[in-house]
């Protein structure tokens, strides 16, 4: 092998190496903000007498149908109910049986229209026994119209590579020979298409609205999007250009990263239940 290719491929293995930590970077983050988001199902187990029952229950559904709580309970001497009211409103509690059939306990809550939310216990009731899943936290289920997969989809991968191409940036930027630009130009257009038109499009068969953040609202989700969208486009402008300014790619990276890990849909779209006639059992 020539000796003048060394200089070359260790330069292309190192190149190589960044993206595979911005990848690495990239995955870890998208998958914290999945599981410890408000609408990832609560999943545990509970010991009533001598049965453990393992349980998932929901807290995001879509507006087409009802939710099932579902629990494997093969103990004929174990019952139970849900008690739910939809959320932050003036309703009284509503309490329903779950039903047996074979091994399994079910009972369902009534759907409720986009960004409505109910809040429930599911119970389970053995002689003079009764055990709450959760404790004293209630679940909180909000429902959401079904977003299309050809909108659904190309927003979710677009978003991605927008997060790949900052972090891609952020440890370009951070080599003193490195050259972020290109890579920063990507990050703006794929941010820009997945978080402002196609983000707005899942919001809008979601919530029925194409933008709840600022100036209009409060939706921390948009809110979010727009705070990361200002950062790069601030570095966009102080690396305009002949001009050149490292730090700026770096601190919109950061930004973006601390803005991804909050957890999706907290502070999101909220029905007010309270400007609605309650609703009686």
């Amino acid at each position: 092998m020539s000796t003048d290719r060394i200089p070359s491929l260790k330069i292309s293995q190192y190149k190589k190496s960044l993206w595979i930590l911005a990848i690495l970077i990239t995955i870890s983050s998208a998958v914290y903000q999945r599981l410890t988001g408000p609408t990832y199902p609560i999943r545990g187990s509970v010991t009533l007498e001598s049965s453990v029952v393992p349980f998932k229950l929901l807290r995001s559904e879509t507006t087409d149908r009802d939710v099932s709580i579902t629990l494997s309970v093969s103990d004929t001497a174990i019952g139970g109910y849900v008690k739910y009211k939809r959320y932050r409103s003036h309703d009284e509690w509503t309490q329903t049986p779950l039903q047996r059939s074979g091994e399994t306990l079910q009972a369902f809550l009534p759907r409720q229209p986009a960004a409505g939310k109910i809040i429930y216990y599911v119970y389970l009731v053995e002689d003079d026994t009764r055990l709450s899943l959760t404790g004293d936290e209630a679940v909180i289920l909000r429902y959401k119209g079904p977003v299309p997969a050809t909108v659904l989809i190309p927003h979710v991968l677009i978003m991605f590579l927008a997060m790949l191409f900052s972090n891609r940036a952020a440890l370009e930027a951070l080599d003193a020979a490195g050259k972020p630009k290109k890579l920063m130009l990507y990050t703006v257009a794929f941010f820009l298409v997945g978080g402002f038109i196609l983000g707005p499009a899942v919001q809008k068969y979601a919530f029925v609205e194409f933008w709840t953040g600022f100036p209009f609202g409060y939706d921390l989700t948009d809110n979010k999007t727009l705070f990361a969208m200002l950062g790069w486009l601030f570095a966009w402008f102080k690396n305009r250009n002949n001009h050149s300014s490292r730090m700026t790619i770096i601190f919109a990276a950061l930004l973006l990263l601390a803005v991804y890990l909050i957890p999706h849909s907290v502070l999101g779209s909220e029905l007010d239940y309270t400007q609605m006639e309650p609703q009686t059992d």
